[in-house]
């Protein structure tokens, strides 16, 4: 279930790939962009944080920041984010509390995994609110990177 708009958004502070630890709430004063996505070197993954990075200058336009965030560990993530050259942070919810206070995780994914980011999307505006929220159940379906851009595009 999608995080009601106009909320707040839940804080979290998690660490980057390259060890640095990332507050939501450090970054009040900008929009971001959260997507959540289940693992780290796989197909629909690879595909959809290639493309926020070919058109990473369309949302640095839109003044917003991108995050990524996976259960991976943070040094998964550092190998994943340098063999697919991403120009964004990949955050590391290990502990899954962001992924729960986010509503999404699957508790049950595939091959017998539990705890597994669900793939979803959502808009942050630059006071810490919910603009846009989107949760998809189906792990090989993609955000609607449209309404992220139109969203991102009303706020400024």
């Amino acid at each position: 279930m999608a995080l009601p708009i106009g909320q707040p958004a839940p804080d979290f502070k998690l660490f980057d790939s390259e060890k640095n630890e990332v507050k939501l709430s450090d970054l009040q004063g900008n929009n971001v962009v959260l997507l959540f996505f289940p693992l780290a070197f796989t197909g629909t993954c690879t595909t959809e944080l290639c493309s926020i990075r070919d058109s990473y200058n369309i949302y640095e336009g839109l003044n917003a920041k991108v995050l990524g965030i996976s259960v991976d560990s943070l040094f998964s993530l550092d190998k994943f984010k340098k063999e697919q050259n991403l120009n964004f942070p990949l955050l590391s919810d290990f502990n899954k509390e962001a992924s729960v206070a986010y509503n999404s995780l699957y508790e049950d994914f595939a091959f017998g995994m539990k705890g597994v980011s669900k793939r979803a999307a959502f808009v942050i505006d630059k006071a810490g609110n919910v603009q846009y929220s989107e949760v998809l159940d189906k792990a090989s379906d993609l955000p609607n990177f449209d309404a992220i851009k139109e969203t991102l595009a009303t706020l400024n």
